[in-house]
């Protein structure tokens, strides 16, 4: 059998195989933020379809850091609950989850926040009032919501945490220049960018012990004049290993960056050529870090997702938009049918989320009267 499919862990989390569901914004949560059934039915299925690893969408530790509507929230203890009926229904399931925590800084929405957004410094973006600038006082409270959030994690079944610190939210405003021009002890150098962030990170650990799994989910580079870019990635993945941390996910581009390098790029990739957008960056990542590495960012085929584990390039294949086409995807690779992902990489199943209808393959929908 494949090494990719071999039994492996992260701390103490031990996982079937060497797939990841990368986190991605499912439009499932209540107006609240709480968990509700379709969500657990959905998490059911992916654990049902193979993946070793779930990562859930971003769940905001604040309500002044919703950034999406239908957002699943981790900001009070009354989410605790809902959530751990669906853990144990993905542990049920044979499964391992865990919870993505996040603020969204410049990219929260005041319609649902009610508050303006604030973010590292005070901006304009196309000549629009983009964010205000966060106050320290404000930047101690951001710290103690995440800390607060993954010990809500940890009490509602969670495997581990993964900290956004990618794609344009709070943490990744702070470490990027293009959003951060503060003077103060959280602007300026690399280190100092990086301080919110590891200050997130040992918070997070004080609040659930040595032994739970914590990762981070961390920009390659921005893909914008003077934003994040890898060598400084490099650098702060060593402040994080030095830190402990257990596994960082290595994504790219925000909100911001040209159309053809954002998160989830469009426009279909139909030859391998095309395949892993972070491959060069991964390579040097390796090179300096011994932090296992989970890639994400343009997998379709699994003899790509294969050649990346063998040739060490990464430790763990991260999927997203391949598994909103098929959830069952890891489990028709494992049985023998090995052709490529069905995704077209066309994001219109991130339009029923946005009206509240949860993300799902509308091309699939079409294709054979069904919604996956």
């Amino acid at each position: 059998m494949s090494n990719i499919f071999h039994k492996t862990q992260i701390n103490s989390m031990i996982l079937n195989n060497r797939f990841v569901r990368s986190a991605t914004w499912e439009g499932l949560a209540d107006k609240n933020g709480l968990c509700t059934s379709e969500f657990t039915e959905l998490m059911v299925k992916l654990a049902r379809g193979g993946v070793g690893l779930i990562i859930t969408g971003h769940a905001y530790t604040d309500t002044a850091g919703q950034s999406s509507p239908f957002q699943l929230g981790i900001h009070r203890d009354d989410c605790i609950r809902p959530l751990k009926e669906m853990t144990t229904a993905v542990h049920d399931a044979g499964g391992r989850i865990m919870l993505q925590i996040s603020h969204g800084g410049c990219q929260a929405i005041p319609k649902l926040t009610g508050s303006e957004p604030a973010g590292p410094s005070a901006l304009e973006i196309g000549g629009k009032p983009f964010c205000r600038e966060i106050t320290s006082e404000e930047i101690s409270k951001a710290v103690k919501a995440f800390g607060q959030a993954a010990e809500r994690a940890k009490k509602s079944g969670f495997d581990g945490v993964q900290i956004h610190a990618a794609h344009s939210y709070l943490l990744n405003q702070f470490l990027s220049p293009f959003y951060n021009r503060r003077t103060d002890q959280y602007g300026g150098s690399l280190r100092n960018r990086a301080r919110f962030t590891l200050d997130v990170c040992r918070e997070v650990r004080a609040h659930v012990g040595i032994n739970f799994p914590l990762i981070i989910k961390l920009n390659s580079e921005d893909f914008l004049e003077k934003g994040f870019v890898v060598e400084e990635m490099i650098e702060v993945a060593k402040m994080l290993e030095t830190e402990g941390i257990d596994a960082i996910e290595l994504s790219g581009g925000t909100i911001q960056s040209d159309r053809t390098l954002r998160p989830v790029r469009p426009g279909r990739i139909d030859s391998e050529d095309k395949e892993v957008y972070y491959r060069e960056a991964a390579r040097r990542y390796k090179e300096s870090i011994t932090v296992p590495l989970i890639l994400v960012g343009g997998i379709r085929s699994f003899s790509v997702a294969e050649s990346l584990i063998d040739e060490g390039i990464a430790d763990f294949v991260s999927l997203s938009r391949p598994l909103i086409r098929e959830p069952d995807l890891i489990n028709r690779w494992k049985s023998g049918d090995q052709s490529s992902s069905e995704c077209r990489s066309d994001n219109a199943c991130f339009k029923p989320g946005i009206k509240g209808k949860g993300i799902y393959c509308v091309v699939r929908e079409k294709e054979e009267g069904i919604k996956p």
